[in-house]
């Protein structure tokens, strides 16, 4: 095990299954540019040459189509879009074609086609470059939906997602390729369908997806400081979803949040709130509580966008109403400052 980055992970996840089949090949727009995806596809033009490394045109229809095509005729292809906003223009592709040829088929036709597309917040990304969406991918049945959080799962669950013979939309929060962690060099595939605890704790449950678990811990880290115990629990996958780990904390806890990357109103954190209140009705303590974007486009200049996306002091206002704690002094923390890495605005 050593330390590397969650782009590192990516890139490394790619290069190694690329070398163990021949069938898999990476194209976008802008993967053979100069950046490489945020150094997520580094070198993997000169290793494995133009034919399975191109860069495309900008037709997001198109280019899901031709995935489709590829995947259907055995190839096992790796679509990359730098922003998943524009996603939705590849729609008719997901909803009425990719996702349904398995079911269509009677299980006979395969559709390994992995889509990796980047979510959240840099800076002055407006409304155009500032969506996640997950919650829309997740509705349509036939796709998987990953959101890995840790560099482990960056490479572990990538790995997973091209070996599947299932479409997969694997989205990436911007700021965790800045983020390091300990990921083993073998390749070592982590089941796609298993949530992950990454902190064990008594007092209340946060199930936070993407970047937002990044400030789950935040908030514990201070909180822990009073003595309020946090378990933070991290989904990874939302579409198939198991909730069974979720559930056994909540039964635990008695309490919970759901912390979204993505807006409230008929997001992912309101099926798992709802799922918990069902499954979870005769041991909670409290409703469950959602936090998630402000339900507005997201705006341009910095402080109306730090108001737009919640943080860690968010979730510790949140925990102190839920568990009837006195108000935390927080001007001596120092919170997480990602965007003085990130040089924007795309």
């Amino acid at each position: 095990m050593r330390k590397i980055t969650f782009q590192e992970a990516l890139n490394e996840a790619m290069i190694q299954e690329m070398e163990r089949d021949k069938n898999i090949f990476v194209y976008g727009l802008d993967v053979t540019d100069h950046k490489r995806i945020f150094g997520s596809c580094k070198n993997i033009l000169e290793k494995f040459g133009k034919d399975r490394c191109f860069i495309t045109p900008l037709s997001e229809d198109a280019m899901t189509g031709m995935g489709l095509g590829a995947a259907i005729n055995g190839l096992r292809p790796i679509h990359i879009h730098q922003r998943v906003d524009f996603l939705v223009l590849a729609m008719n592709q997901l909803t009425n074609m990719v996702s349904i040829h398995r079911y269509m088929s009677g299980g006979k036709v395969k559709v390994p086609l992995v889509i990796r597309a980047i979510v959240g917040r840099g800076w002055g990304q407006s409304s155009q470059h500032s969506k996640s969406m997950h919650s829309i991918f997740a509705h349509i049945p036939g796709l998987k939906v990953v959101l890995p959080t840790t560099p482990s799962d960056a490479k572990g669950l990538l790995i997973s997602a091209i070996r599947d013979d299932n479409p997969v939309i694997f989205l990436e929060h911007r700021w965790l390729y800045f983020t390091e962690g300990e990921v083993p060099e073998e390749p070592t595939p982590i089941p796609l369908e298993e949530p992950n605890i990454l902190q064990s704790g008594d007092d209340i449950t946060i199930v936070a997806t993407s970047w937002m678990n990044v400030e789950a811990l935040k908030a514990a880290e201070v909180l822990a400081k009073r003595g309020v115990s946090i378990e933070v629990v991290d989904p990874r996958t939302i579409a198939p979803l198991n909730d069974k780990l979720i559930i056994d904390s909540v039964n635990k806890t008695g309490h919970c949040i759901v912390a979204d990357n993505d807006w409230i109103h008929c997001g992912f954190g309101a099926e798992l709130a709802a799922r918990i209140s069902e499954k979870c009705f005769n041991d909670l303590k409290s409703p469950v509580n959602r936090i998630g974007f402000a339900q507005a486009p997201c705006p341009t200049t910095r402080p109306l966008e730090n108001e737009f996306y919640p943080n860690a002091v968010n979730i510790i206002r949140e925990i102190e109403k839920k568990l009837e704690l006195e108000t935390t002094d927080l001007s001596r923390e120092e919170f997480y400052s990602w965007e003085k890495r990130f040089k924007g605005p795309f």
